[in-house]
């Protein structure tokens, strides 16, 4: 009977552990549950964020492209702008360049037509040459006012930054070898930039 009884205690003890066991995996289960439900949710989030993040950025990409094409657009239309105003102001200066330099010329162009009827006119070649040298004095003074010189090249050192030899010829001197003898054509001078080579005879 005794053991009967240490048996059954036995057996109800077993069965309000098993019992108590069962409560608690039942407590604990909601929380397992969500604790799962969490974990599976927490990449989706992360994924959602990245996708985000990305798209902000893609966004800001496009903001800074707008931004730079709109400069881009703005520069090139200034450069194009400036370009023709460079063209048209080039032309502008060619024609009024060509015209300062026409209009200093005229007064040369009156006294010539002066001399011409003068000769029809007169016989005396006194005169004549006498109006003749004041025409070309006057000539040569419009041009020098320009920057115009005349490149002095007799008895210099041959130089082809300057000269243009025509022919050689025998040296009258030693000090004449290597340098002009004779000046065929004369050079010139536009402030300080030849414009025209001198053609000279070079002694050797």
């Amino acid at each position: 009977m005794a053991k009967d009884a240490a048996k059954n205690k036995e057996e109800i003890k077993k069965e309000a552990e098993v019992e108590e066991k069962e409560t608690t995996q039942e407590k604990a289960s909601p929380k397992a549950e969500t604790e799962a439900k969490a974990n599976k949710e927490e990449p989706a989030k992360k994924r959602r964020g990245r996708k985000n993040k990305k798209a902000d950025e893609l966004e800001e990409q496009k903001i800074k492209f707008a931004e730079l094409n709109d400069k881009y657009l703005r520069l090139f239309s200034e450069f194009d702008n400036f370009r023709k105003r460079s063209i048209k102001e080039r032309l502008e200066l060619t024609k009024t360049a060509s015209e300062e330099i026409i209009l200093s010329m005229l007064p040369v162009m009156d006294d010539f037509e002066r001399a011409m009827k003068a000769f029809e006119e007169n016989d005396n070649a006194e005169s004549l040459k006498e109006g003749v040298n004041l025409i070309y004095n006057k000539f040569k003074s419009t041009l020098t006012a320009k920057g115009l010189e005349v490149l002095e090249s007799k008895g210099k050192e041959f130089d082809t930054d300057y000269h243009e030899a025509l022919t050689q010829t025998p040296a009258p001197s030693e000090d004449l070898k290597g340098k002009v003898i004779d000046e065929i054509e004369k050079g010139y001078l536009l402030n300080g930039k030849i414009i025209r080579f001198a053609k000279v005879v070079v002694g050797k």
